[in-house]
């Protein structure tokens, strides 16, 4: 099965109109954008301020749940509602159901800013609606076309909804499940990355750089997924044990093995590649970290920062800024700008992980620095990519 028909185009002038609503990806990217830096910039005010923004999650829970169920599953909803229709042949929703999709997501970031107004169970059924709501509209044609191969998306989406119930019961004051929650969650958008990186970064390497055949081996891509489901089943069976470093390593050094079969080091040229490619390489460093956090080499927060704003930051970006560019008709090209805001998202990570190793002393610094480089990268997204959204695409045709 194909990964997304990204159609390439000779640019031509805009048309007038307005077409944010025309398919899943416009609204959804759009809002992650803008999500982007406006969770980072409330969480850099209340990080230095010492105030939670949100009661109802808690001072570090909003942060965490909001970057997961708020930015990553907005991209993920736009690339899902995108490509499912590309897979299948049958349309997503559009216009209003899309739109009222939309508002649900949007519901879901606003109502725990007023959780002195809104009831607490309200807040949580608002907010659990969603990531089901997105499954019935990416599911049913997928289900409606047989499309066994990909079923494991149906499964990630289940499972990232009992993800947000185990946050939820957390802030209920229901059940401690919220560590686990946050945690089962990373765990599944990683393993999206995974499915959706073996489909498309290959592919778009190929495409990208002309007479290059990239390796691929059956049984690294069926060890690269069950891995990473399995690390999933350690921590959540046997979390901060031993046997979780051991999955980890094994991980580490099948994505390794993966990613160097792809011909990273080709793509130096190309920032629409290379940008995925050093996602990918964040996730396997973050999949070593998540080993040696086991044997309190380094803090759990650089193993998981290393996969989310390395891993995650770095592959939303450069998904976004593709799937755009060819679903509106455009040439398959960037400029200089965005590129500068793939490698400040880079920057952030490297900021973020790599530099508190030898300067923990400098920890609140540098969480500042790094939310800057992410703040300033997505505030580019949103300038260049906010007329490309909302207008209609350049070659006239529906999307």
């Amino acid at each position: 099965m194909p990964p997304l028909n990204i159609e390439e185009r000779t640019p031509t002038p805009s048309p007038n109109g307005f077409a944010l609503f025309a398919l899943g990806f416009r609204p959804f990217f759009l809002a992650a954008g803008i999500a982007a830096v406006a969770l980072l910039a409330g969480w850099l005010h209340s990080y230095s301020s010492g105030t939670p923004l949100s009661n109802y999650y808690g001072f570090v829970g909003w942060h965490s749940h909001e970057m997961l169920f708020g930015y990553v599953l907005a991209v993920v909803a736009g690339f899902l509602l995108t490509a499912v229709r590309n897979w299948t042949g049958i349309d997503t929703p559009s216009g209003t159901p899309l739109m009222l999709l939309f508002l649900l997501w949007a519901a879901g970031r606003i109502t725990p800013l007023f959780s002195e107004l809104i009831p607490a169970p309200l807040i949580a059924l608002i907010d659990l609606a969603f990531v089901p709501a997105l499954g019935v509209a990416a599911g049913t044609p997928l289900v409606r076309a047989k499309q066994k191969n990909n079923a494991i998306f149906l499964l990630i989406i289940a499972l990232l909804t009992i993800a947000n119930l185990m946050i939820h019961l957390e802030a209920l004051d229901i059940a401690p499940t919220g560590k686990s929650g946050i945690n089962l969650a990373v765990g599944m958008i990683v393993l999206l990355v995974a499915v959706l990186g073996g489909r498309v970064i290959p592919f778009f390497t190929e495409r990208g750089l002309g007479n290059v055949k990239t390796h691929s081996w059956p049984w690294v891509e069926k060890s690269a997924i069950g891995t990473l489901l399995l690390l999933v089943v350690t921590e959540q069976l046997l979390p901060d044990t031993v046997a979780v470093a051991l999955v980890a390593i094994f991980a580490t050094l099948i994505h390794a093995f993966r990613l160097y079969g792809w011909l990273p080091l080709r793509t130096a040229r190309t920032p629409l590649l290379w940008v995925l490619h050093i996602a990918y390489l964040w996730i396997v460093i973050g999949l070593l970290f998540k080993a040696l956090v086991i044997f309190d080499i380094i803090p759990s927060v650089l193993a998981l920062h290393a996969l989310t704003v390395g891993g995650i930051g770095m592959m939303t970006l450069g998904m976004m800024a593709r799937v755009a560019i060819g679903h509106t008709g455009r040439e398959m090209v960037i400029g200089h700008s965005i590129a500068f805001a793939f490698a400040l998202v880079g920057i952030a990570a490297v900021i973020r992980v790599l530099l508190p190793l030898s300067m923990m002393d400098q920890y609140p610094l540098l969480i500042t620095l790094s939310g800057v480089a992410w703040i300033t990268a997505f505030s580019i997204f949103v300038v260049v990519y906010l007329p490309i959204l909302i207008r209609p695409r350049i070659d006239g045709r529906p999307g």
